[in-house]
């Protein structure tokens, strides 16, 4: 079975990150089932297991916090959805590469239900979109925008942290971090391409995705 939790308001990340561990914990132990919970924060960042100092530019503006999840900075706050993943990696493949891709095209197919065409680029983690609309990068390039970040931890081959979807925040809350260490590109959103995407609609997209892309055992 797959819990699916969706908590309504803005939850602290100390109580989201307290919950994962004691779940991930219970499920390794197999005294509790897998989960998804969907969730929005208040403002903030984290600094992942890589993070570079000099990439919290404005380290003043927003609570800042210590992850143990794998990555840079990022932002979380109003208007993205954060969806933590608690599922049994041993029992799944037992391949962390293999379930790193499955996270990667669930964001990938939960956004091409809304005509939105996410991509992977080689060194950049997360999910991208090409902005032909915007200016040509310095090296030509048709420019890109990330929207969607990835970032999980694995203990005892179970999962918790996971992925965030840019469906409203505010952007000008990104300008206060590198986000995940890359300068030459920026951040997006759902809305932000014109597309009048609610939270509902997305977290149904991404429940609906999850099973084809995952082994859903709920």
């Amino acid at each position: 079975m797959v819990d699916w939790i969706t908590s309504d308001g803005l939850t602290a990340y100390e109580t989201a990150v307290t919950f994962m561990e004691e779940r991930a914990t219970a499920i390794a132990a197999g005294e509790a089932d897998e989960a998804i919970w969907l969730l929005e924060h208040p403002p903030l960042y984290t600094a992942g297991t890589s993070a570079k100092p000099a990439d919290l530019t404005d380290p003043d503006r927003f609570p800042v916090h210590t992850s143990k999840r794998g990555g840079q900075y990022t932002y979380h706050g109003p208007g993205q959805r954060v969806a933590y993943v608690m599922l049994d990696v041993g029992k799944r493949g037992h391949d962390v590469r293999q379930f790193v891709q499955q996270l990667e095209h669930w964001v990938i197919a939960t956004l091409a239900d809304f005509n939105v065409q996410g991509e992977i680029r080689e060194g950049r983690v997360g999910v991208w979109v090409q902005r032909p609309d915007k200016p040509l990068t310095a090296s030509g390039a048709v420019a890109e925008d990330k929207i969607a970040a990835i970032g999980i931890r694995l203990r005892k081959w179970v999962s918790f942290h996971g992925i965030s979807i840019n469906v409203e925040p505010d952007l000008s809350h990104f300008s206060g971090i590198v986000p995940c260490g890359i300068t030459e590109h920026g951040v997006t959103s759902l809305v932000d391409l014109g597309l009048p995407v609610t939270m509902d609609d997305l977290d149904l997209a991404l429940r609906r995705n999850f099973s084809r892309i995952f082994t859903d055992k709920s």
